[in-house]
């Protein structure tokens, strides 16, 4: 399936992805692509994440894929939770990159009002990558959240949390996973038809 077909959302985490982020980098290389920006990315409120992220799916012109870092992913687990099934056939896949473990001992407290964690699968095909060192969530309950949405997942080895503080600018090794993520949705498409 073609990269143009599709309209690319990037759902940072929590307190945003810098300009030096690989969400930011994809952001500026991926044709029809943009960013869901929140109001605060300090104290990040479930209510309004989910809700920015609803107002950019349905406003998107073309099939959306979503790509999440860190909260961006319980951001999307909870919008799925919620939304209409009309909202829900806007989206095409989902790639989960180091979901945050929002009910983890330690967790910061302003993480907490994404507990708990939606874990139903998802009704479109996704992909999330995980950290076998990750502080954010273990290399076992990556795979947990993982399994209950559906995903196909990969765990990779110290990695950290697949950000800029672990060394992730580009990620440009990334983009084979974003590649994934579009053939499963062709391949989905195929059985329909």
């Amino acid at each position: 399936m073609r990269r143009g077909a599709f309209h690319y959302l990037i759902v940072p985490g929590w307190h945003g992805s810098p300009e030096d982020h690989w969400q930011s980098h994809w952001q500026r290389t991926l044709a029809n692509s943009r960013r869901i920006e929140q109001a605060d990315w300090m104290q990040p409120q479930r209510p309004d994440w989910v809700t920015e992220l609803h107002r950019g799916i349905v406003a998107a012109s073309a099939p959306v894929v979503l790509i999440a870092h860190s909260l961006g992913c319980p951001t999307v687990a909870h919008w799925v939770a919620q939304a209409s099934p009309e909202a829900l056939r806007c989206v095409e896949g989902v790639l989960l990159v180091a979901p945050a473990d929002v009910e983890r001992p330690g967790c910061p407290e302003p993480l907490r009002n994404f507990a708990p964690l939606p874990l139903v699968p998802l009704p479109f095909p996704s992909v999330l990558v995980g950290s076998g060192n990750d502080p954010a969530a273990s290399a076992d309950r990556a795979r947990a959240m993982g399994e209950a949405w559906g995903s196909e997942v990969t765990v990779l080895s110290g990695v950290g949390h697949i950000n800029v503080e672990s060394g992730h600018h580009r990620w440009e090794e990334g983009l084979a996973f974003l590649h994934r993520l579009q053939t499963l949705i062709g391949e989905q498409a195929q059985r329909r038809a």
